[in-house]
Parts: structure tokens; sequence; C-alpha cells
């Protein structure tokens, strides 16, 4: 398991480790060059708070103040001595807006004894890796990177924080670390005043949240986990916040996902849908629809990834001087699935609009602008059934015809059609209806024994086809067919028992078949399940797939259930909109326990 926890403020987000280590901080955005990346190279930059004596020989315990992102790490030692050290970022209203700096507090207080600590501060420049010269200050440390500066200012004494000097803890030490700005006030009643702010921030974010019946702790933990994945200064949200951690130990598939994949949009919308949280939805719909425009205006298309500020996150790079999360390599920054087409994201796009037409709640987005981007959408919907394409797993080579991309093409142009029997897209020279059935017919095309397949020429079976009944395709015999041949062709096997866990499929790929299930994929099953009426199938595998999550409650990419292993980037903002739609489609409503 990834030993982690991670915290944010929708500006800013860092892992911090069970140890009490800050491994993974990039700044002044998410997707910037690393500051501190001890997480892939352990002379990567840390701002660790750790015991005198090894780690070998403290126990630590990790936990969430409940109901907040904000982390609770505590450290005991082999005579009794204890500490506690609380993490957080900033995040509350002030002055009618909220209030998110690139900040990050650091609270270290005794809980027994006289503990014996070091604090150790050592940034990084950014993928160059070159350590960065401490400037002293009367009460504070100034790190020059990259034509800005970091400030870490702390009531501990700079010889100390300097010289790595281990000192007694004898009363609360407190650290601030900002980028770009300096704390004027008394440190120790700032801490303590935005700690509160932000709990309080926190707090009341999560009782305006919808919730399950069931599994409730665990829908709150993704929700907030969800939450820390959005880039609040465009409304995008990012895949996880973490590059190259590998989805197998040692080998090459170690991707950079600090970006927003328009793939995940339906999904990520649909699951802040479900919570009622309607400001981050608005949020993102803005930042897709100017990728919309923006595409539409350029007649280029659009592509499956985007940067925080809508650039393309390119050239993806590697850094030979980097070792690699346990030696895994390559590290890599960007991402060459820009460069790809994968035509689903036409039908996804659709999908994601879809609201401002059925929901009176967005209004004020409908306009006549906005019908035309989902007229553009439509035509390169239309234009996209059975064409080959990198399809969902962003295959680099062997483009062909996929079954996920006639599921989304139609599903899309469903939309459309029931927009206009609303009364919108009265204007479209498409014939929806015939669209919507041409693009039925490609997908009838690749079952087999009622059962759809990867395409036409590839009779292998691929979970993210588990999409089939939840997208409410209205062959109802080869929805049942298909999850049922996914959820036995595709499970997890431990011991010949199956684990709740899915491969997303099991065929060659460019790097050979994949080692390690893929966690949405579970949750994918549940939902489908749930949607097909079979619930006992689907609350038996939501129980299993619950065992993924780290001692924190987040989940990764990938998990292996026999050596209990996660693997991908982490958290994976995917894997819990997953586990946030699925405990709504298999909980009962509120009114049956009320």
């Amino acid at each position: 398991m990834y030993q982690y926890g991670l915290i944010g403020n929708c500006q800013i987000s860092a892992l911090i480790s069970a140890q009490g280590s800050l491994d993974w901080l990039c700044l002044p955005r998410p997707d910037s060059p690393p500051i501190f990346g001890k997480i892939l190279d352990q002379e990567g930059g840390q701002f660790s708070i750790s015991a005198s004596i090894p780690s070998s020989e403290t126990t630590t315990t990790q936990q969430y103040l409940p109901n907040t992102n904000i982390l609770i790490t505590t450290v005991s030692l082999p005579n009794g001595d204890a500490f506690r050290i609380t993490d957080f970022c900033p995040r509350f209203l002030q002055y009618g807006r909220i209030y998110r700096p690139a900040a990050l507090f650091r609270i270290v207080e005794p809980l027994s004894g006289s503990p014996s600590i070091r604090v150790c501060c050592k940034p990084v420049s950014g993928w160059e890796k070159a350590p960065v010269r401490p400037v002293r200050g009367s009460s504070h440390v100034r790190y020059d990177i990259r034509g800005d500066y970091l400030r870490l200012l702390t009531n501990m004494p700079l010889t100390y924080l300097c010289e790595e000097t281990p000192v007694i803890l004898t009363s609360k030490m407190y650290f601030a670390l900002t980028w770009g700005l300096g704390i004027e006030d008394d440190l120790v009643k700032v801490s303590h005043e935005f700690l509160d702010q932000t709990t309080k921030y926190w707090r009341t974010w999560v009782k305006q949240c919808s919730i399950p019946v069931i599994y409730q702790e665990e829908v709150i933990r993704s929700a907030l986990a969800l939450k820390l994945n959005c880039y609040e200064d465009t409304g995008a949200i990012l895949a996880a916040p973490t590059t190259s951690l590998p989805e197998e130990p040692g080998g090459p598939r170690n991707w950079d996902y600090r970006y927003c994949w328009l793939r995940d949009a339906h999904f990520s919308l649909s699951a802040f849908h479900n919570l009622g949280q309607f400001e981050e939805m608005e949020g993102f719909l803005k930042f897709l629809l100017n990728v919309g425009y923006a595409s539409e205006q350029s007649h280029d298309r659009l592509a499956p990834v985007y940067k925080l500020s809508q650039d393309l996150p390119l050239p993806e790079t590697e850094y030979a001087n980097w070792q690699g999360f346990l030696g895994s390599r390559p590290v890599r920054s960007h991402n060459q699935a820009a460069e790809h087409i994968q035509s689903d994201v036409y039908g996804e796009m659709i999908l994601t609009l879809a609201p401002i037409f059925f929901d009176n709640r967005f209004i004020d987005l409908r306009t006549k602008e906005h019908e035309a981007l989902v007229a553009n959408l439509v035509r390169l919907c239309e234009r996209s059934i059975s064409q080959p394409d990198a399809g969902p797993w962003e295959i680099r080579n062997g483009w062909k015809e996929h079954s996920f991309t006639n599921l989304m093409c139609w599903a899309g142009l469903d939309r459309a059609y029931r927009m206009q029997q609303a009364g919108f897209l009265r204007d479209l020279p498409t014939n929806l209806d015939s669209a919507r059935a041409r693009a039925a017919n490609a997908l009838l095309q690749a079952t087999k024994n009622k059962a759809l397949r990867n395409g036409p020429t590839d009779e292998s079976y691929d979970a993210s086809l588990a999409q089939l009944a939840i997208l409410g395709f209205p062959d109802r015999e080869v929805c049942d067919t298909t999850i049922t041949q996914i959820k036995h062709a595709l499970a997890v096997r431990q011991d010949g028992k199956e684990t709740g866990f899915f491969f997303r499929y099991l065929r060659q790929d460019d790097f050979g078949k994949p080692q390690s299930s893929f966690v949405i994929c579970s949750f994918w099953v549940v939902q489908a399940l749930a949607k097909l009426g079979r619930l006992a199938e689907a609350k038996q595998i939501m129980k299993q797939i619950l065992t993924g999550a780290n001692g924190v409650g987040l989940f990764a990419e990938h998990f292996v259930p026999e050596t209990r292993v996660q693997l991908g980037n982490f958290p994976q903002a995917y894997s819990h909109v997953g586990l946030i739609n699925a405990a709504f489609a298999v909980s009962p409503p509120w009114s049956d326990v009320l």
C-alpha cells in the first residue's frame, strides 16, 4: 500500500508519508515541476519531521481529522515518548471568496514525554533535481526557485533547522511553507486561526454533500479526495496529483497523470451530481466549454487530455536523472496521449454538457453558443462511428475500431436526440434518430454470442464495456450477457476464488499484458450489476473492492489483491469517482430507512 495521505486546498496538493515526511509537492501548480519529490527519488527533495532515532524503531499512525482534509500523523518512540504532526493547506471563506493560498502548514506537538525530533527541509529546483541553497532571514528560510521563492517560516531555532540538529520537543512547533508570499502576522496565531477555519470549511462542505445510506464513510473520504483533485482556478479535474508511480514495479508503464482527461468528465460530473455538489460541476463544465470552443474556433479535433491551463501536455519527456519509485523507470512529465485520436471524447463531451439542457439549475448556460458547440460535437460524434482510434486505454500502436468509442458515440447521439425532443438543437441538420441507430448497429456488429467484444475484429473482452448497461443501451440481453462475460473473463482470482477486482483487458498491448487490476473497472461492474437489478452480486463485489484502500481510505489506479499492493498514480480521481457512483448505485433510498 502507498503509505501516504493527501492534503491540499484546490490550489496545491501534497503527499505526506506515514513517517511524517512531505515527499511530493509541485509548485506553483500541481502540474508544475516538483519542489519535493522524494517519492520518486531519495535525492528528489523532502520536508521531513521525524524522531531523532531511526524510523525503524518508531511506530506511526496516520488518520484524517474526521470529515476534513487535515492529516494527523502520530509518532511513538520505544521509551513511551510521542509527538503528533498536523498537516493542512488553508482553505476557507474570506471576504466573500475562497481563500486558498499556495501554502502548507505543519504543527508539531508533544503528546507524552520529551521526544527528540529532527527537521529536514531540502527542496529541489524541479526536474533538474538540483538542491536549492537556503537563505536565512530573521525567522524564516527562503529558497529561490525558478524566479520565485519558497519561504519556510517557523518558531524553531533556524540553526537547528538548517543544520538538522536534533531538538527536544517541549512545546508546539509551527512551520508555514509558502510560495511567492509571506506571512506578516504572528505565526502561532495564524496557524491556529487557519486550522480552525479550514476545519470548519471542510466539515461544512461535507454536511452539504448528499451521501448514500451505506458506505457513508468511504463516500465522504472519496468526495474529499476528489475535491482535492479539482484545480479551482480553471475548474479542471486532475486524474491524479502524481506522475510516474508505476503500474507494474520495474516496468515502463509510468505516466504523468497531473492533467485533465476529457474522458473522465462524464464520470466525474456524475459523481459530483450524486454528491449534490454543483459548484464543482459548474466550474468543470466551464473548463470543458472553453476547451470545446477553442477547438471549434481552430477547427482542430479535441485532444484527449489537457493541462490545467488548457494547453496540451507536450512533449512527453523522460528524466534519466531520477531513479523512479522503488527504482521503476522512466520518470516522465507531460503525456503523449495528447497526440492521440480518441474519438470517444466527442460522445463524452455531449454527456458532460447534457446537464445544461436537462437540469434547470444550469439555465444560465443555455445559450445559442452552447447549442452550437453541442451541434459541432454531434457532427464529430457521427463522423467517428466505426472509425479506428487509440481506444479508451490509449494504445500507442495498432489503432483500430473500438466498441467503447462506438458506445460513447451512441450515448452522445442518444442524449442529443433527447435534447432535441426537449426543444433544443432545432436547426441541427443531422438526423439524430438515424445517427444513433447507426452507432447502435456498429455495437451489435461487434457482439458474439450476445456479448459485446472490444471491436468487430477483436473478440477479447474489455471492462470499459460495463458502461453498456450504465449508459442505458436498450438491448437488455446484450447488456446482461456482456457484464456476465466481463465478470467471468476478466476477474482477478486468488487461489481460484474471485477477488472482486478486474483487469481492464487481457490482450497484448504496447507493453505486453496488464498484470494488475484497474480499480475503477470493479466499480463499473458494480454499477452495471446494480443497474441490471443484480444487487446481491454488486454488493458482494463492492465489499471486496473496499479492501483496496490504504490506511487513510485512499485508492490508487491499480491494485494487486494477492499481495495487497497499490500501483499506478495516487490517489486516483477515477477510482474515487467509481467508488462514489457505485455506492449510490447499490444503496437503498433514504426514504427506506428514515
